[in-house]
């Protein structure tokens, strides 16, 4: 059993009389919904949208303007008759409150749940990350920000979207609290008088009671806090909400340009509005065609993030948000125009690609000028757009001589390894170890063992293990010519993913470096040239698919 010192400070409430009172800086996660129950105590937060006007009517009392469960939707029968007006309530009020959080049950037939009002998750275009329950909002820049957090007892919301959201509304949010703490002391005990006091403050009113249970099961004192805080909404100006919002102008930044006769750096606005053009604008000033020069790294950022970049032939975009033409053909650099840095950058993305710019050597490659300024479709030379065309060539041939895929199509969970293969920027160990496992994925994983199966005699199946053997198998019972050096290939980069990523790096991964010449080119030389070996395989197998070597729709069909 608690002393008494103990069970009175409990029963004093004070942690969360604090917690109505205290500063909420606006970029809290705040706790909208909590439930809290043991023998000793019951800790209840929820919370409600009041409409402005009622503020008043909502101070005047302590108790909950919505209690958990309620929200739904219900209807309002005035009279008894039989044509007594009967009013639909989308939210089972007459008042104008709403819910925030949906407190949902099931009678007992299925588990209750909690929900986000969905006006709310609109509102702000939130996505659920279904993994760990949280509600993701994505900025223009595509950034991602967490902004609803889901526990099993705890729901917590950035204030910030909660104020913008009641902005609009033109609401307060009712933070509620109801805590109850239970003591095996009497009031009498405890030196503490029975009763209590309600108050008011500002946009907070709340009253703490104290009373007896008389001796029902082991308890006796208890005291009750209950009361609510009306949380204001931000200016409808500065809600983000357009139509409302103030229209912030878009920041441009200063981009090299070129270097005067000293070797210092020349710099211009990246600003559409003030570079000239074909037009006539701005004569004095930068064309808006003005070449602009990026280390290759510039790239690594996006290449990291697959699932949210896309790096293609002469194209970057971030899904729906943004994109932006540039010259990625060169080995070394990256190039754009400085009126498309301005145009088709956020500010965020200008700040990244402005600190791997570098003074301008030379223009835009060849492939870049014929497809920018001479409109010619061309493609790419670049070993990673070449792999990458060749592949989808392969599949289309599959598709149309075999109907099977010769390489399996990559899962969900395995796609990038195909969207990062390039030419490293860099020579570091991390980024090659990374290339060549993507490499061994695409080329000896996915390669479809069951449908090369039925390519070999079923007497000679026995004895083959995986997936190389059975592709050497296939092509040799089809008598397909200069089939060898790509099968050799293939096991070389399957040894070096297992030396090199699947294990500790030692002698073993030393013997095999060797056969790659690592240990007498950069580690870009040596990929570079595992790439192209890559592209003539898929170029070998389109070949030999296309040559009906390995059977064909027609063979297949006659078979069954």
């Amino acid at each position: 059993m608690a002393t008494f010192d103990e069970d009175r400070t409990r029963l004093a409430q004070s942690a969360p009389i604090g917690q109505l009172h205290r500063d909420l800086p606006i970029g809290e996660m705040l706790t909208v919904y909590f439930s809290d129950r043991s023998p000793g105590h019951d800790h209840a937060i929820f919370c409600a949208l009041v409409p402005t006007k009622q503020i008043e009517k909502s101070l005047g009392d302590p108790a909950w303007d919505l209690s958990q469960g309620q929200g739904l939707p219900g209807a309002v029968r005035y009279g008894l008759s039989d044509d007594a007006k009967v009013e639909y309530l989308r939210f089972g009020n007459t008042d104008g409150v709403e819910p925030l959080i949906f407190v949902r049950g099931y009678d007992g037939l299925r588990d209750d749940c909690l929900e986000i009002s969905e006006e709310f998750r609109h509102f702000h275009r939130l996505y659920r990350n279904k993994t760990n329950d949280q509600y993701i909002k994505f900025d223009g820049d595509g950034n991602e920000e967490v902004v609803v957090v889901v526990e099993s007892n705890r729901i917590r919301i950035r204030l910030k979207e909660i104020r913008r959201f009641l902005a609009i509304k033109e609401m307060h949010l009712a933070l509620m609290f109801d805590c109850r703490e239970h003591s095996e002391h009497s009031l009498k005990d405890l030196g503490v008088p029975e009763g209590g006091e309600d108050f008011r403050k500002e946009l907070s009113c709340w009253g703490l009671h104290y009373g007896d249970f008389g001796g029902m099961d082991s308890w006796r004192g208890f005291s009750r806090f209950l009361g609510k805080r009306l949380i204001p909404p931000v200016a409808k100006e500065n809600s983000g909400f357009w139509g409302y919002a103030k229209e912030e102008p878009k920041k441009y930044v200063d981009f090299i340009i070129g270097q005067d006769a000293d070797g210092g750096e020349i710099s211009h606005t990246s600003d559409p509005d003030k570079l000239s053009n074909f037009f006539g604008a701005n004569p004095e000033s930068p064309h808006y065609l003005t070449p602009v020069q990026f280390k290759k790294q510039v790239l690594d950022k996006y290449y990291q993030q697959p699932s949210k970049f896309s790096i293609e032939s002469g194209y970057l975009r971030c899904g729906g948000l943004w994109g932006m033409c540039m010259d990625n053909h060169f080995d070394d650099r990256v190039a754009a125009w400085l009126g498309d840095l301005g145009r088709d950058l956020p500010h965020g993305e200008q700040l990244h690609w402005r600190s791997y710019n570098i003074p301008p050597v030379g223009g835009v490659s060849k492939t870049y000028f014929q497809r920018q300024i001479m409109a010619v479709a061309t493609d790419s030379d670049r070993p990673e757009h070449e792999f990458q065309r060749q592949y989808e060539r392969l599949s289309i041939a599959c598709a149309e001589m075999l109907g099977w895929e010769l390489l399996l199509p990559l899962t969900e969970e395995d796609t990038h390894f195909y969207k990062a293969i390039r030419v490293p920027a860099t020579d570091e160990q991390k980024d090659f170890d990374e290339l060549v496992l993507a490499m061994t994925k695409i080329l000896v994983d996915s390669l479809n063992e069951k449908e090369l199966n039925k390519l070999i005699p079923e007497s000679d199946r026995a004895d083959i293990k995986g997936s190389i053997s059975r592709l050497e198998r296939a092509c040799s019972t089809a008598k397909v010519a200069n089939a060898n050096g790509h099968i050799e290939y293939l096991r070389k980069l399957q040894n070096l993913r297992s030396a090199g990523t699947a294990h500790r790096k030692g002698s073993n991964y030393d013997k095999i470096a060797q056969e790659f010449q690592v240990d007498s080119q950069s580690l870009r030389q040596v990929f570079e040239g595992t790439l192209v070996k890559g592209i003539r395989l898929l170029e070998f197998l389109e070949a030999t698919v296309r040559s009906g070597s390995f059977g064909g729709k027609t063979a297949a069909a006659a078979g069954t």
